[in-house]
């Protein structure tokens, strides 16, 4: 063999992995998140759907880049967002809470979505349908309107003496701009022997101005709405509650485990979680379209026997078998 020969099959030889390497595509998911970048539970979230993906195969830096943006102050500000992140042209756009898969539809229409813990799709327009979603968008839901109907059951065992029950949300932010929720609360209150109150509240301090007023005769209970602003906003609504001796009800188990009465809902986590199939299943081709919209399947009974010890209520020995957790 001549040395030029030799040279030039020696060079290919060596070039070929680096050409191959140079020549793989980097996938890219975009996510806006509706919450805190801060909060715990939302970086749990985002952990699970990370370790979720790897399991199908696809690493976060290797192959693929996941940018983030985080929404906590509410529907302008996930406009904004929502902007950004489909400029940096995604395979895939992942949407958690109704405002910012809201945001990202008003954005495009072409790039696929997945959104997570979304109650009212339908209502609000995302899918055409739950089976064959069609457009560009599916995922998953967290609660079903009669949830309502749980809710107010078991805030009436906790706390009987109730006559009142204020059901608190942003109608900026909350499921088809609340009525998802409020209109079987309105229905269903008055079977519980239970005057219904709509609290529509858009800042902190209409929260602290209506909690305070609901408080002002006896008899008042509150249901937190799931929405995003109740959940950026619920320490405060915890620490009301605990103010005034309100029982409270909430749709989420970290809302009990940091200081609410009790909670009743799905784990947002392992919504998450079953997500990265999803996603997953988009990068390689697959369309949002044809992919049905999931229901949850995990549901927590949380109680919380120190915030009932201080509220001077005592929990039905029946309901406390029926929890997946009790914090005494």
């Amino acid at each position: 063999m001549r040395r030029r020969e030799f040279i030039t099959l020696v060079g290919g030889t060596v070039a070929c992995p680096f050409v191959a390497r140079a020549q793989e595509r980097t996938h890219r998911i975009g996510m806006l998140i509706g919450y805190d970048e801060n909060d715990p539970e939302i970086q749990a979230r985002l952990a699970a759907f990370r370790q979720a993906l790897e399991r199908e195969g696809w690493k976060e830096g290797s192959g693929l880049r996941i940018d983030y943006r985080f929404a906590p102050g509410g529907p302008d500000q996930a406009q904004i967002l929502a902007k950004e992140l489909i400029a940096l042209h995604p395979d895939v756009l992942v949407g958690n809470s109704t405002p910012a898969t809201a945001a990202l539809l008003r954005g495009t229409g072409i790039i696929p979505i997945v959104f997570v813990g979304v109650s009212d799709p339908l209502g609000n327009r995302f899918v055409g349908s739950i089976a064959r979603p069609g457009g560009s968008t599916t995922g998953f839901t967290n609660f079903a309107p009669s949830m309502i109907g749980k809710w107010l059951e078991m805030l009436k065992q906790v706390a009987p003496g109730i006559t009142r029950a204020a059901v608190i949300f942003n109608p900026k932010t909350a499921p088809s701009g609340g009525s998802f929720f409020l209109e079987p609360f309105e229905q269903l209150a008055p079977s519980f022997a239970i005057v219904p109150i709509a609290a529509r509240v858009e800042n902190a301090d209409e929260i602290a101005s209506t909690v305070a007023k609901l408080a002002q005769e006896p008899g008042g209970g509150l249901v937190i709405m799931p929405d995003a602003f109740m959940t950026v906003h619920r320490q405060l609504i915890i620490l009301l509650a605990a103010r005034y001796s309100l029982p409270a009800i909430y749709p989420y188990r970290y809302q009990a485990a940091e200081g609410g009465l009790l909670s009743y809902g799905v784990d947002d986590v392992d919504l998450m979680r079953r997500a990265a199939p999803y996603v997953g299943r988009i990068l390689k081709g697959e369309k949002a379209a044809d992919l049905p919209v999931q229901a949850p399947t995990k549901f927590e009974l949380v109680i919380n026997l120190r915030t009932a010890k201080v509220l001077g209520l005592t929990v039905p020995s029946t309901l406390i078998a029926l929890a997946d957790e009790v914090i005494e």
